[in-house]
C-alpha cells in the first residue's frame, strides 16, 4: 500500500469524512433539555427561594429571559458558522487574537469541572443519605462527604479513561429520569396545596434577609439561578451531527429553554408551597439540595430517605460525567493546538483517549473539592454552583458581543438573525451579573475560585508559549548550520 494509498480515508478523496448527521429534532430538543435540567435544580432551588422567601419563581424568570436572549446570539452565530467549537470559535472570527480564544475555551473548560465537582457533591451527600436510610449508621458528616465525592470524581475520570463518550440514547434515559424526578416533586407539592397542607399565599410573599431591597434581592437570587439555566450552550457543539440545523435549531433550543423554566417555576413554586420560608433560608443539609425536603415534608408515608436520594443520583452524575468529557477534550484539543503544554495531549494506545489530559481535569476536580469542602462554613454546592455560572455569565457577555462584531459578515439565507437590541441587553445584563453587587460577601470564594483557576490557565498558557519560542528558535538555529555546512 502506497503512502497515498494509506492516507485516503474512506470518502476516497482524500479528506477528512464528515460527521454523521443523526440527531433530528426530537432528539436534539431531549439533548438541549437533558443538559439543562441537571444538578442546577436540585442544588440551587433552596439558595434561591432563601434570597427572596415565596416569589422564588421570580430569579428564575429572571434568569431564563437572560439566558434566552444569550440564545437567540449563539443561534445567529451556530446558524452563521455550522461548526463544533462554540465561543472559542466565535471569539476566534471575531477578534484574531489566539490568546483571548484560550482564555474563553478555558474558562469554558474550568466552567465544566467547577460544574461537575458541583455535581458530584450533590451525589455524594444524597448518596449517603440513601445508604443511611437503608442500612442506618452510615457516616453523612463533613469528612465523608469529602471522601465520598473524591472517589465519584476518580471513578468518573476512570470511565472517562475508558472513552465512554456523549451517547444520544444514554442522554435520553438521563433526561427522562430527571423528569420523573421533578415531577414527583412538583406533584407532592400540588396534592399538598390541594389538600390545605401547603400555603398558597406564600408565592407572593417577598421576604429577604437583612436590609436589602427588592431589586438587589432579586439580583442575587437570578446570580444564583442562572447555574440551573446552563447548559444550552453546549448544544451547539452538536451542530455538525445534526440534521438541517439551520432550520431545526432555533426551534429546538429555543423550545427546550421554554420547557425546563416551565419545569424550574413549577418546582419553585412548589417549594415555597410545601416548606415554609424561614425552613427554606435555613436548611439542615444545605449541599443535599431542597428537593428532598420537600417531598420528606409533603408525603411522609413515602419512603423518601431510601428511594428519592437513588433517584437524585441517577439523575444527576451523568451532569458529572458529560462536564468531565468536556473540559479533559478541551483540555486535549488545545494542547495539540500548542497552546498548553503538549503533555497533556498524550494518548492512552489502547483506548484512545486523552489520558493526560483527564488526569490534569481530574485532579483539577479533586482540588476544588478538598479545597472549597475544608473551608468551614462554606457551602461546596454554592461556592462551585455559583463560580460555574460566574464564567459562563462572562463568557455569555462576550459572545453577545461577538454577535455585533460578525455582523460584518453576511448571514446566510436560512440563517437565524437575532433583532440588534438583543445582544446589546445581553451583554449588559450577563456583564452585570458578573459584578460583586449580585454575590453576598460570603459568595466571594467564586472569584477567588474563578481567578486561580484562570492563573493556571495563563501560567501553563505562557509556559507553553516560551517553550515553543525556544523550540522554533532551536530549529531556526539548526537551518542555519545546515545551511552553512551545505
Amino acid at each position: 500500500m502506497t503512502q497515498d494509498t494509506a492516507s485516503t480515508t474512506r470518502d476516497g478523496t482524500g479528506e477528512e469524512p464528515e460527521l454523521k448527521r443523526v440527531m433530528g429534532p426530537g432528539l436534539l430538543l431531549l439533548f438541549i433539555i437533558g443538559d439543562i435540567v441537571g444538578a442546577g435544580i436540585f442544588a440551587i432551588t433552596g439558595s434561591v427561594a432563601g434570597q427572596v422567601g415565596g416569589v422564588a419563581w421570580l430569579p428564575f424568570v429572571v434568569a431564563f429571559a437572560i439566558a434566552t436572549v444569550t440564545a437567540c446570539s449563539y443561534l445567529e452565530l451556530v446558524t452563521k458558522y455550522p461548526q463544533a467549537s462554540g465561543a472559542a470559535l466565535y471569539v476566534h472570527k471575531a477578534f484574531g487574537l489566539h490568546f483571548v480564544t484560550f482564555i474563553v475555551a478555558f474558562t469554558v473548560m474550568c466552567s465544566g469541572i467547577t460544574s461537575a465537582s458541583t455535581s458530584s457533591s450533590l451525589v455524594a451527600t444524597n448518596l449517603l443519605q440513601g445508604l443511611d436510610g437503608i442500612f442506618g449508621g452510615v457516616p453523612t458528616g463533613k469528612w465523608a462527604t469529602l471522601f465520598t465525592a473524591l472517589a465519584i470524581i476518580v471513578v468518573l475520570g476512570l470511565i472517562n479513561l475508558r472513552g465512554v463518550g456523549e451517547s444520544v440514547k444514554l442522554n435520553v434515559v438521563m433526561t427522562v429520569v430527571t423528569m420523573v424526578a421533578l415531577g414527583i416533586v412538583i406533584a407532592i407539592g400540588m396534592v399538598a396545596a390541594a389538600s390545605g397542607e401547603g400555603d398558597v399565599g406564600r408565592i407572593v410573599i417577598f421576604e429577604t434577609e437583612g436590609d436589602k431591597g427588592m431589586f438587589a434581592a432579586v439580583t442575587v437570587a437570578t446570580a444564583i439561578a442562572f447555574f440551573a439555566m446552563v447548559g444550552f450552550e453546549d448544544s451547539v457543539n452538536m451542530v455538525e451531527e445534526t440534521k438541517d440545523p439551520q432550520r431545526i435549531f432555533p426551534r429546538m433550543m429555543l423550545t427546550g429553554l421554554g420547557v425546563c423554566v416551565v419545569l424550574y417555576i413549577l418546582v419553585a413554586i412548589t417549594v415555597v408551597l410545601v416548606i415554609p420560608i424561614d425552613d427554606i433560608a435555613n436548611p439542615e443539609n444545605p449541599d443535599a439540595g431542597i428537593l428532598l425536603d420537600v417531598v420528606r415534608i409533603g408525603a411522609p408515608d413515602i419512603p423518601v430517605d431510601t428511594i428519592f436520594p437513588f433517584l437524585t443520583v441517577f439523575a444527576v452524575v451523568n451532569t458529572a460525567l458529560i462536564n468531565m468529557l468536556m473540559a479533559s477534550r478541551l483540555v486535549y484539543g488545545m494542547a495539540k493546538q500548542g497552546v498548553l503544554p503538549r503533555a497533556l495531549g498524550h494518548v492512552l494506545p489502547g483506548r484512545r483517549t486523552p489520558w493526560s489530559a483527564i488526569a490534569f481535569t481530574t485532579l483539577v476536580a479533586v482540588g476544588l473539592i478538598t479545597y472549597v469542602r475544608l473551608q468551614d462554613g462554606t457551602s461546596v454546592v454554592g461556592a462551585l454552583g455559583g463560580t460555574t455560572a460566574l464564567l459562563l455569565l462572562a463568557v455569555f457577555a462576550v459572545v453577545n458581543v461577538c454577535v455585533l462584531v460578525l455582523r460584518r459578515d453576511p448571514t446566510p439565507d436560512d440563517g437565524f438573525r437575532v433583532p440588534t437590541f438583543l445582544p446589546v441587553v445581553g451583554a449588559l445584563a450577563c456583564a452585570y451579573l458578573v459584578g460583586p453587587w449580585a454575590r453576598l460577601p460570603e459568595q466571594y470564594i467564586q472569584y477567588r475560585i474563578g481567578g486561580v483557576l484562570l492563573l493556571i490557565g495563563v501560567a501553563l498558557w505562557a509556559v507553553t508559549w516560551f517553550a515553543n519560542r525556544a523550540l522554533r528558535s532551536e530549529r531556526t538555529g539548526f537551518r542555519e548550520v545546515e545551511d552553512l555546512e551545505g
